[in-house]
């Protein structure tokens, strides 16, 4: 999940307790996908085969999807998007746990 605070964009990779794993910042004017697939390139260690990754409707999308699949072997979950067909529905419980995290980190 990714927050812009100050300018810049902080993005985050938390446990489902809301533990940060993976975070990184990046210029807002750049796409959400390249800073997160950089992210995941990088701390590829820190996640396991099987993997569930839940992500906000800045990361849907098939070639985000499929760069999660075959070069991490995790599974991508984002919110169904109006324009597809109901997959996992909107999420909003675990974004509200993610968000939180973010404010704790800006605050």
């Amino acid at each position: 999940m990714q927050n812009t605070v100050g300018g810049i964009r902080l993005y985050l990779i938390c446990t489902p307790d809301g533990m940060p794993e993976i975070w990184g910042l990046a210029n807002p004017k750049i796409g959400e996908h390249e800073p997160a697939e950089t992210m995941l390139r990088h701390d590829r260690h820190l996640l396991h085969l099987d993997q569930v990754i839940i992500g906000d409707k800045g990361f849907a999308g098939r070639e985000f999807e499929t760069f999660i699949t075959d070069n991490l072997g995790a599974h991508l979950i984002p919110p169904d998007r109006k324009d597809e067909k109901k997959r996992f529905g909107k999420l909003g419980i675990i974004r509200q746990s993610v968000k939180s995290v973010f404010d704790t980190l800006v605050g």
